[in-house]
């Protein structure tokens, strides 16, 4: 038989179990333990106390009598300890009698925290039992605080397992798609020249119609749009580096070495391209020759139909922004710009121009695959850099490109 005290239960009250076989000492125990805002719950023997226990668990402290008949405190502390959920609960036990040290033993190796004599004084009551239920309550905080802590280390280990195989896998996929497009581009190629080599053929053999001539020159100028997009895709998928293909540079020479190659589309378009003093940095050569000829290939092609098409190149010291460096951002870095005076772009499609094949022109317009500002981005992360554009449609373009200084 047991019972539970009336009266308003606050949140955060604390629940203590009171196990004694006299009514009396119950409830003088529960009415100094109620002024103190506790909650008491009542047992008048120990198997009372254990059945209490079977559906309720979340006591901070037990006060039991150790004189009970059928089954003492020592015994009935014992019973409770033996199961997971209650061994950490302190037991306070309350005696009439003054034990000698070998009951005083039992009482410890039961589980007993302290002891209590009959009469209870209630100061003393108050005390003690405000001590240990801080010290329980401390005691649960901490085990819950390991308890999360180690779940949180255990979250993250998974999640860095998972991390790891995420990147092994698409390592693999990356690896995967740079020989298949090697592959695919490379073998792509015959068929091509097959077919410019029997396009050519055709046109030599003579006499035909002019209508047959005007399809054939079709055929012709298709198959070297193709075979340009294979070109771009096979130079895309060779790009893997390693740090000893990095070297000291000079960029006034690779961007020389970028205008020679276009010579005949700056001669075709009367196109002014000037050049300021460019720094030294570290870099692949080749690679960055490729981002300059790519570049400034656009500023040719998307030129304005009126007006002298204008490139300007040129250089800055400063830190760029922190979107757009991969790594640290406390490098500094050198800024090179290429403006041009072209029919420009609007702004919302900044992110849409470096994705492979995006096009913001039909082919009609403006020739090209659609991969060369791919290229240049790609390379410019290979070199711990990073390349973004500023535009207004019909009003130019600036393309940034930034590679850190050389110390």
């Amino acid at each position: 038989m047991y019972f539970k005290t009336d009266g308003v239960h606050e949140k955060d009250q604390i629940k203590i179990l009171v196990v004694d076989d006299r009514q009396d000492n119950l409830l003088s125990i529960s009415s100094i333990l109620e002024r103190e805002n506790y909650t008491t719950v009542k047992a008048s023997s120990g198997r009372a106390a254990l059945k209490i226990l079977l559906q309720e668990t979340d006591f901070s402290l037990i006060l039991m009598d150790v004189q009970m008949p059928d089954m003492n405190g020592f015994e009935t502390a014992s019973m409770i300890y033996q199961r997971e959920k209650l061994k950490n609960i302190p037991i306070i036990f309350i005696t009439a009698f003054s034990h000698g040290e070998e009951d005083m033993f039992q009482g410890y190796k039961a589980g007993a925290v302290d002891f209590l004599y009959k009469p209870v004084n209630p100061e003393l009551l108050r005390v003690k039992v405000g001590l240990f239920v801080e010290l329980y309550r401390k005691t649960q905080s901490l085990e819950r605080e390991i308890e999360e802590r180690q779940a949180s280390e255990l979250r993250v280990r998974e999640l860095n397992n998972q991390l790891i195989q995420n990147n092994m896998q698409l390592k693999a996929a990356n690896e995967e798609l740079d020989r298949f497009a090697y592959i695919a581009s490379h073998d792509l190629q015959e068929p091509l020249r097959k077919i410019r080599m029997f396009s050519d053929l055709i046109l030599q053999k003579k006499p035909h119609s002019d209508e047959i001539d005007k399809h054939i020159v079709k055929i012709t100028n298709a198959t070297e749009r193709m075979q340009q997009l294979v070109n771009d895709l096979l130079h895309f998928s060779r790009h893997s580096v390693s740090k000893g293909d990095f070297i000291e540079v000079n960029l006034n020479g690779i961007v020389q070495e970028a205008v020679r190659e276009l010579d005949h589309q700056i001669q075709q378009t009367n196109t002014q391209v000037m050049i300021d003093p460019l720094p030294a940095v570290y870099a692949i050569p080749t690679l960055m020759q490729q981002v300059f000829y790519n570049l400034i290939g656009n500023a040719i092609k998307f030129r304005k139909k009126e007006g002298v098409p204008q490139v300007h190149i040129y250089a800055k010291q400063e830190t760029p922004p922190k979107e757009t460096v991969n790594g640290n951002g406390d490098i500094s870095y050198y800024n090179i710009y290429i403006k041009d005076n072209g029919i420009g772009f609007e702004t919302k499609y900044l992110e849409d121009i470096f994705i492979v094949f995006k096009r913001l022109h039909s082919y009609h317009d403006i020739e090209g695959s659609g991969i060369g500002l791919s290229i240049c981005k790609k390379i410019m992360e290979q070199h711990n850099g990073f390349i973004t554009a500023e535009s207004e449609l019909n009003n130019g373009a600036t393309f940034i490109i930034g590679l850190p200084r050389v110390k």
